[in-house]
């Protein structure tokens, strides 16, 4: 099973993390796919997800943190289902010495 987090916006409108799993065999639509990088030890400071998309990290290894401090790593093959397009958003940093190397599937 692949592993997924999930990073919506609560009721509180404020943005929380949970691990769930991946329906396998699902079909889901996507709107766009695409590859991005970046550099080792970049980071990204606070913000929300553009749009609802998964998110499958190739290289890399990144911490997440929400503003009220939930915290989250993600390894090559883990997947993150970015749902918090709205409310206090959430930064990433990398924190090993490879690239981030990731695929981005925006859904409908």
């Amino acid at each position: 099973m692949t592993r997924c987090i999930r990073l919506f916006t609560g009721p509180d409108r404020r943005s929380h993390v949970e691990e769930i799993s991946l329906p396998l065999g699902a079909l889901e639509k996507a709107k766009v796919v695409h590859f991005e990088q970046s550099q080792p030890h970049a980071s990204f400071d606070w913000h929300t997800a553009p749009c609802r998309q998964y998110v499958v990290t190739l290289t890399g290894t990144l911490e997440f943190t929400t503003r009220d401090g939930e915290t989250f790593t993600l390894a090559p093959g883990d997947v993150l289902l970015a749902e918090d397009t709205t409310g206090s958003g959430h930064r990433w940093r990398l924190i090993d010495d490879a690239p981030w190397l990731r695929l981005y599937v925006e859904l409908e």
